[in-house]
């Protein structure tokens, strides 16, 4: 604690993707933990933690995520500083970050009071996470328009399709196959590779993006909190 009574914490929206029952459209979904003490205890809320007195920011983010759901993200970025002194009994400062995980590694087993929620149909969180989720929401929304953001979202390797269901899932709406395929291969971030996706359909090609262009503008700042999947 600091001399002026406020206490730092780490806190964590961590998005990847699911197809549910039936539906091969997948969705934007996040982890959730359970508080288990007051205050709003039961209620469900962000992963996070204190932040530690000799711990830099992104790695107190990590842990913090690692601790509570299991979870290392391919993707993590610092999102926002949300102090407002009613959003806690106690005056708390949220140095919250946003993170991609990947939607096979999402669906590992998570501990026993953590489940996964639709982004955009959440119960009614503790302290002001609903908020917080609402604007990293907006956030990834608008990043996937200018960056390859989506790359945190699929495997090394992956098809035009499997790009395209990432964008729809995140826009929330339905792209033009044409369209997008000849926007993707007019931007020069995208390699192909002579490997081939087989199926039930033709098979489609398979592309990589192209690691000499960053995934996303991180400005002059080193670039420490590019975090990359356990292997």
């Amino acid at each position: 604690m600091t001399q002026t009574g406020i206490r730092l914490a780490v806190s964590t929206v961590i998005f990847s993707l699911r197809r549910h029952g039936g539906d091969t459209r997948p969705t934007v979904v996040l982890p959730l933990v359970r508080r288990t003490r007051d205050p709003h205890e039961g209620r469900w809320a962000l992963p996070g933690g204190w932040l530690g007195a000799e711990e830099n920011l992104e790695v107190a983010a990590s842990r913090t995520l690692r601790e509570t759901t299991d979870l290392s993200p391919s993707y993590l970025e610092q999102l926002y500083a949300f102090g407002d002194a009613d959003r806690s009994p106690s005056r708390v400062v949220s140095i919250v970050y946003w993170a991609l995980v990947r939607e096979d590694i999402s669906r590992t087993a998570s501990p026993h009071n953590v489940a996964w929620f639709d982004a955009t149909a959440l119960p009614r969180l503790a302290f002001d996470h609903n908020q917080i989720v609402e604007y990293a929401l907006w956030r990834l929304r608008n990043k996937v328009g200018y960056s390859r953001i989506a790359h945190g979202l699929l495997d090394d390797e992956f098809s035009l399709a499997e790009l395209r269901e990432v964008y729809e899932a995140i826009l929330d709406r339905r792209l033009d196959p044409a369209n997008f395929r000849r926007q993707v291969e007019n931007s020069g971030t995208l390699i192909p590779t002579e490997a081939f996706r087989t199926g039930s359909h033709r098979p489609a090609r398979l592309y990589r993006y192209n690691h000499d262009v960053e995934l996303a503008d991180r400005g002059p700042l080193p670039h420490r909190v590019f975090l990359k999947e356990p292997s």
